[in-house]
């Protein structure tokens, strides 16, 4: 069994055969806004990311320093924690940038229980622009999956208006 170093916290991930889960993946500097400046970039990591590690996106937002996204996984021998390591680490090298990565280390993940669980974290997601104050109603912010669901009639275009 292998020693840990004193301090270290030890996380126990949950992996369920088919499950969908909600993750919060966050850049050292809340102040950046590399994520949307280089969405380009972070979208072609992800994409070369999934050629190698299965995973459907239900839902998912990319905010200036933050992304959040709900994500099923094929089976539990899928490796989500290897997921984020790749797209992380394409994203830092197409940067091309002598800094180091601008990632925090670790992201938050939340396993989805159920339908209302679900909901709920879509939702989220597809709110969380508003939220923050980056856009006026869901359908402005260009870097999300709510237009998907507007094109599939799973939602209507004004959805997530605030007055």
């Amino acid at each position: 069994m292998k020693k840990e170093e004193p301090g270290m916290v030890r996380y126990r991930r949950n992996r369920i055969a088919g499950g969908t889960y909600f993750f919060t993946v966050t850049l050292h500097d809340r102040r950046d806004d590399a994520l949307v400046r280089h969405i380009d970039l972070l979208l072609a990591s992800w994409q070369k990311a999934h050629a190698r590690i299965p995973h459907r996106i239900v839902a998912a937002v990319v905010l200036p320093d933050h992304l959040h996204a709900v994500i099923r996984m094929p089976d539990a021998d899928v490796d989500y924690s290897r997921l984020w390591q790749e797209i992380k680490k394409g994203f830092t090298r197409q940067l091309q940038s002598a800094a180091p990565s601008p990632w925090q280390s670790r992201f938050w993940e939340h396993t989805i229980r159920d339908d209302d669980d679900l909901r709920a974290h879509v939702d989220y997601v597809h709110f969380n622009p508003v939220k923050h104050g980056l856009a006026a109603r869901a359908a402005d912010w260009p870097h999300s999956s709510f237009h998907r669901y507007v094109r599939e009639n799973k939602l209507p275009p004004d959805w997530g208006i605030t007055t």
